[in-house]
């Protein structure tokens, strides 16, 4: 499929995830097929005020790409200065007008806040897209509450303010991450506009994502937490979709080598500290459900040192192979 001018090898895209979807997390799922992937989304103030921290969070490599880079904020110059400044190595400059935390939906009146207010979303649109030279997206959700569902309004002004694709969550940002997504708002907003639309929400597995397809007839699925300590299910999905093969879940030993792959893009990218600090989380995740992982968890936990997290991951694969026959 394509985006704008930008071509994709498949329609299996990685949601963008704050403090998750970094550059060693993207080229994972990258290397298991993902069609496309997004950075976490980046703050257009932050980077208009050339702040270094979050500058950091747009680390990027040719590897990854097609590549589509997020950016939240309120501020119609400062978005169209950080669009522009993102797609000097951007593929897809994506605006968040999702998200739904307080910080960033009532504090900053960003991400879902911008719901209320479609006037604000043609300007901020139509201002990045006259700010760069690549393709616009934008992420929406169903509405700002159950009395308030427009993502159908909001994605037509969308596409007439000249976006090159709509990414709709079927969830109100009043429900969060909570209750079920709705596949009718999802396939209203398919039905409603011209061009690419990508659904998002509740995609865990082969059947949700089926579900997905057949029913909204949406151009692509976006996959977010399902993919924490799970990486695989992007290529379990291409294969099922390409050539209706399904692939085998991940072995334990699979899963322990792909936390040791993680470890090492981290401590290639970051310093020591930051990465034995990043990786406890997604440690968790990969040995999440094997056998006597309780003690390694707390142990990752408790350690200080890479090598020492390797040696912890090691041990215990051998301990695997020996009690697991």
């Amino acid at each position: 499929m394509k985006i704008g001018n930008v071509r994709l090898e498949n329609n299996i895209f990685l949601a963008p995830m704050a403090g998750i979807t970094d550059l060693p997390f993207r080229l994972i799922c990258k290397e298991n097929d993902a069609g496309l992937v997004y950075t976490e989304m980046v703050s257009a103030k932050a980077l208009l005020y050339n702040d270094e921290k979050t500058k950091l969070l747009l680390k990027t490599c040719d590897k990854e790409k097609p590549l589509a880079v997020q950016i939240f904020g309120s501020d119609v110059e400062a978005i169209a200065y950080a669009s522009k400044y993102v797609s000097e190595f951007a593929d897809i400059v994506d605006i968040n007008m999702g998200c739904p935390v307080p910080k960033i939906a009532i504090k900053s009146q960003a991400g879902s806040a911008l719901l209320k207010n479609p006037d604000k979303i043609k300007k901020i649109v139509k201002s990045v897209v006259q700010a760069v030279p690549c393709p616009v997206t934008v992420k929406i959700r169903s509405g700002w509450d159950e009395k308030n569902i427009n993502a159908k309004l909001v994605a037509k002004i969308c596409e007439e303010a000249g976006a090159s694709a709509i990414t709709i969550h079927g969830r109100t940002r009043k429900q969060g991450y909570s209750g079920n997504v709705d596949l009718d708002i999802i396939k209203e907003v398919k039905e409603s506009v011209n061009i690419p639309v990508i659904a998002n929400g509740d995609i865990k597995d082969i059947e949700s994502a089926k579900k997905m397809l057949e029913y909204t007839k949406c151009d692509a699925i976006m996959i977010g937490r399902a993919t924490l300590g799970n990486p695989w299910l992007i290529k379990k999905l291409v294969t099922y979709f390409e050539e209706n093969i399904i692939l085998p879940d991940p072995t334990y030993e699979e899963k322990i080598n792909m936390a040791l792959k993680h470890l090492s893009y981290l401590t290639d990218l970051k310093n020591e500290k930051v990465a034995i600090l990043e990786i406890r989380s997604h440690m968790a995740w990969y040995l999440k459900g094997l056998k006597d992982s309780g003690p390694i968890k707390n142990a990752i936990n408790q350690a200080k040192t890479i090598e020492e997290i390797k040696k912890i991951l090691n041990n215990y694969l051998n301990y695997l192979k020996n009690s697991i026959k």
